[in-house]
């Protein structure tokens, strides 16, 4: 397989993941509307966020499976046209309710495309921190983008346009897709999904050591992740005071620092140890948080986001780790059984972060981001200081 074609499928995996993250990240900037629109609160809506998060970890397990059935391109073009529908239904609710479902049919549509995309990637490429690392790019990329568009959309047409900016992004990619990617060969066509769920390889292989230790990190980084994903813009609009169009910007000021340093952070991954690149993401997460709950001004609010935007790429180092551990056998359904259980449980972010911000205020809430931090890097320093090898 040639060189240019191996990075028209990066590409383009890439652009998928971006469209899968802009049809969530599109929510962040108008859930003050949301609130207002269908008179609830911020912690319910934030219930919604964790339901949409849960749903998108939940689909991580079976993709890898589906993956090996059917491969890679059939799955990884089922996740972002579902992703459009998704998006198109969430955008017209007209009720709560339904704004909760189709929150939850959205997560689960995106959450096809990512384990089975890198697994496709690891396939194709030898450095697969650096291939990891474009990848992870997607999300940053949407995330510099999506508040903007959002923003702007909701400003001249209302909440529903901004949500509606999914579909629009998702459609196009997915053409592409189906025109310049080669069908994938499946690993195990023959296999039924039944027999590939065998519950003592499943137990074994998230009790293994390294697995364990990894999925714990990253589950701590999936809290951080999707309850900055989810919250940012509102903590610095309501909790900051910063005006909305501000706020937008720093919400794609973090994510350009993010999309700038995830190939970076990747590429020292590969070069020196993942636990090494990890730490920095953890060390900046804390300087990150710690600024925002403890600082006051445009100035330092700067300055706090930039530092979160770098502590938000210990996918690359993290996920590059699992690759490790795992056999080319197990990639496909292991990848994808570490994401749902990280995943999973960061759903709880949003909710979390949500529910305190209505009890104890903002300050609160991102305090807890900065504590999960340094929880994480205490993590990576006990394992390195005792010499675990995990």
């Amino acid at each position: 397989m040639n060189w240019a074609y191996r990075n028209t499928v990066l590409v383009l995996c890439t652009l998928a993941f971006f469209a899968t993250v802009t049809a969530r990240l599109v929510i962040s900037p108008v859930v003050p509307d949301v609130v207002d629109a269908f008179s609830v609160s911020t912690g319910t809506v934030g219930l919604a966020l964790s339901g949409m998060w849960a749903a998108y970890a939940l689909s991580q397990f079976p993709s890898g499976l589906l993956g090996d059935r059917f491969g890679e391109r059939t799955i990884i073009l089922t996740a972002i046209g579902g992703t459009a529908a998704a998006s198109t239904l969430l955008a017209v609710s007209p009720t709560f309710g339904a704004f909760f479902a189709f929150a939850v049919v959205l997560g689960a549509a995106a959450g096809l495309h990512y384990s089975v995309a890198t697994t496709l990637l690891t396939r194709l490429f030898d450095r697969t921190g650096r291939a990891i690392g474009i990848h992870v790019s997607g999300a940053p990329l949407a995330g510099l983008t999506a508040p903007v568009v959002a923003t702007a959309a909701a400003s001249r047409y209302g909440w529903r346009a901004a949500i509606a900016v999914g579909t629009a992004v998702a459609i196009p990619i997915v053409v592409v897709l189906a025109l310049r990617v080669r069908p994938t060969e499946p690993r195990h066509p023959d296999r039924r999904l039944r027999e590939q769920v065998d519950v003592s390889l499943l137990s074994r292989l998230l009790t293994r050591p390294t697995l364990a230790y990894t999925t714990a990190l990253c589950a701590l980084g999936a809290f951080t992740w999707q309850a900055t994903a989810s919250f940012l813009p509102t903590f610095l609009e309501v909790g900051y005071g910063l005006s909305r169009t501000r706020a937008g910007l720093l919400f794609s000021l973090y994510f350009l620092v993010n999309g700038g340093v995830q190939p970076l952070i990747g590429a020292l991954s590969d070069r020196y140890s993942r636990d090494f690149a990890a730490a920095i993401t953890m060390t900046a997460g804390l300087a990150g948080f710690g600024t925002l709950v403890t600082g006051d001004g445009l100035a330092m609010a700067v300055a706090g986001v930039a530092c979160v935007g770098v502590a938000m790429t210990w996918g690359a180092p993290l996920q590059s780790r699992f690759m490790d551990a795992l056999s080319d056998a197990e990639r496909g359904l292991g990848f994808g059984l570490v994401r749902t259980a990280y995943m999973l449980l960061g759903a709880t972010g949003s909710v979390a972060v949500g529910a305190t911000a209505d009890l104890l205020g903002w300050t609160a809430a991102f305090g807890l981001l900065a504590g999960v931090m340094g929880l994480s890097l205490s993590m990576i320093a006990a394992n390195n200081t005792l010499s675990l090898g995990y």
